[in-house]
């Protein structure tokens, strides 16, 4: 089998209303969006998505994806997609870095593999059923009030797990929110607390000492350097995200004992292959992992729901639905949905998302 044929597409995806992160110093109202489709000599289709949170939250940005694929695909035509392994060394040669790029590639090619054996990704990734996923919230930054009234309305929609985002200028208001929001909690219900990368090393620990909390900790600092200065100081379990990058990063988090757990988000580590390969380190190691996407439509959610689906129990935390932030939903009725609480992945072979043509609208560009 050969690729023959990759299309983009670039969509605007609004967010039903402005979302804050990092105690509200950064403010997004839509992602930039790109969908990738990946064309075969045998007839088989599959499909991608790239999605950048911003372009303000990581090094990553929605034209970036697209002027990259553009480097990519002379590269790609007649690379066999089931030949995962080879397709990303030969983007890696082709494009050192810029791991976002090269996601959405592999996703298709993903796709393309289960639908040619005949088997969904979460079973070529070792999953043994289509396990339901927990997924969490994801609770903007506000007054403790106001955060808590967002997390009932989430518990009113089945969510039992919530991702708060504190990280603010002041201190003592964080440390208001997190004891307000870790006793106010509904029963049986679990919360971390998202930094995303806001406090500096000696606020973290003022923070995190000052608290009676023993909640999960995510993102405290800028660096992994900073992060494990914090782990070795505090009592809460800490999570990993915006500065694992690499397998080399989870590696290194690993041997300093910066962390308990990590955020595994395809989009920013290259795509599932190399998704799998973290996933799988951390396994090994005894971590637990939120599995999900760094943002985009129920296609992009989907492909981290396969992988999510296919980790063992004891060390899946939730995932988070990014599609759930959107006015708009380019594969209606489609892929892995809030069910009570949970999410499944599809059972069809590949992927099991096709996006609707007509939201796409007109390819950015075909290579051949």
């Amino acid at each position: 089998m050969k690729i023959t044929r990759i299309t983009t597409y670039q969509l605007d995806l609004p967010l039903v209303e402005p979302y804050f992160l990092s105690g509200g110093r950064l403010r997004f109202d839509r992602l930039d969006s790109t969908f990738v489709r990946i064309d075969t000599d045998e007839g088989l289709t599959g499909w991608g998505e790239g999605c950048p949170w911003g372009h303000t939250y990581l090094p990553a940005h929605g034209p970036g994806i697209r002027a990259g694929i553009a480097t990519l695909a002379p590269a790609l035509i007649g690379l066999d997609p089931c030949g995962l392994d080879h397709v990303n060394r030969v983007m890696d040669v082709t494009l050192p870095g810029h791991p976002y790029v090269k996601s959405p590639v592999d996703m298709a090619c993903w796709d393309i593999l289960g639908q040619a054996a005949g088997m969904p990704i979460w079973q070529l990734m070792g999953g043994a059923d289509p396990a339901p996923v927990l997924v969490n919230s994801s609770i903007s930054t506000g007054t403790p009030e106001d955060m808590l009234a967002l997390i009932a309305k989430a518990a009113a929609k089945g969510y039992t797990v919530h991702s708060a985002k504190v990280g603010g200028d002041d201190p003592s208001v964080d440390v208001e929110r997190i004891e307000a929001i870790s006793a106010g909690l509904p029963p049986g219900h679990r919360v971390t607390f998202d930094v995303n990368r806001a406090w500096t090393p000696g606020v973290a620990v003022e923070v995190l000492n000052s608290v009676k909390a023993r909640d999960w900790v995510e993102q405290p600092c800028e660096t992994l350097d900073q992060c494990a200065h914090v782990a070795a100081r505090v009592s809460n379990p800490i999570m990993l995200d915006e500065c694992m990058h690499s397998f080399t990063d989870h590696l290194e988090a690993w041997k300093r004992s910066a962390c308990e757990g990590v955020k595994v988000k395809p989009n920013r580590v290259g795509g599932l292959t190399k998704a799998r390969q973290i996933r799988d380190f951390g396994v090994s190691v005894g971590w637990q992992m939120h599995i999900e996407d760094v943002g985009g439509s129920a296609l992009a959610d989907t492909a981290a729901i396969h992988l999510a689906a296919s980790t063992p129990e004891a060390n899946r935390l939730a995932s988070w639905l990014c599609h759930y932030h959107l006015s708009v939903d380019p594969v209606p009725g489609q892929g892995a949905r809030n069910d009570s609480g949970v999410a499944r992945p599809p059972n069809t072979p590949g992927l099991g998302v096709t996006p609707d043509p007509d939201a796409l609208g007109a390819p950015m560009e075909v290579y051949e």
